[in-house]
């Protein structure tokens, strides 16, 4: 017979705070746990005039996939691009090397000085150590800014080279502004346990928005 209703107090599992009821390890009996593919906020930075926002702790062998999400980042400098780098040790050099590839699509505010989608060959990189835009050409006016998410896989594994997705959509720099939205993969091409993230402008400060740190239940 079907069971339509339960009691809690008829499960035999500890109560805990945003858990879910599933099978233990040993699969002879519940427990409280989480469900995959949940979020867990581990981090997050503010920006106020500053150089960069860097991620030094918490990217260890704890979650297979890392999210970044980085909220109306306002540059301080106009025409400038949204950037990111890994290291290997623990951030005193953000160089890792990377080959990546990536596409946009534009629309111009008038709606008739021009649209495209199409390959962004000056945002892709081929076994560079630079930073990795996310972005093209970024207006500083002051209602501009970038939002966008950063997937980073299986950082610690040292076995693989270190994949990574981004996609961020932005004001851009023109006469007017227009819409850009840009799609980003690529790999950083090193075995070594990567344990930090570094995010900047190619030219200028950060001056103002948010970005949060995710580990993937």
């Amino acid at each position: 017979m079907a069971i339509s209703k339960a009691n809690f107090n008829s499960f035999n599992v500890t109560p805990t705070a945003s858990k879910f009821i599933t099978f233990n390890s040993s699969n002879n009996g519940l427990a409280a746990d989480d469900i995959g593919g949940n979020l867990k906020l581990i981090s997050t930075q503010t920006a106020s005039s500053s150089a960069s926002l860097s991620f030094t702790s918490g990217i260890d062998s704890t979650y297979k996939e890392y999210i970044f999400k980085f909220i109306n980042i306002h540059p301080a400098t106009d025409t400038s691009h949204f950037t990111f780098n890994f290291s290997v040790d623990g951030g005193s050099n953000y160089n890792v090397t990377k080959t990546s590839s990536a596409f946009r699509a534009y629309h111009y505010e008038d709606g008739s000085s021009g649209a495209a989608l199409g390959y962004s060959a000056g945002s892709d990189l081929a076994q560079s150590t630079g930073y990795q835009y996310f972005n093209w050409e970024m207006s500083n006016d002051a209602d501009s800014s970038i939002s966008g998410t950063l997937h980073l896989f299986d950082p610690s594994n040292t076995t693989f080279v270190k994949h990574f997705i981004a996609a961020a959509n932005n004001v851009g720099d023109g006469s007017p502004n227009y819409n850009n939205n840009q799609y980003t993969g690529g790999y950083g091409n090193t075995t070594s346990a990567i344990d930090a993230v570094d995010f900047k402008f190619n030219s200028g400060n950060i001056d103002s928005g948010v970005i949060k740190m995710y580990g993937v239940l």
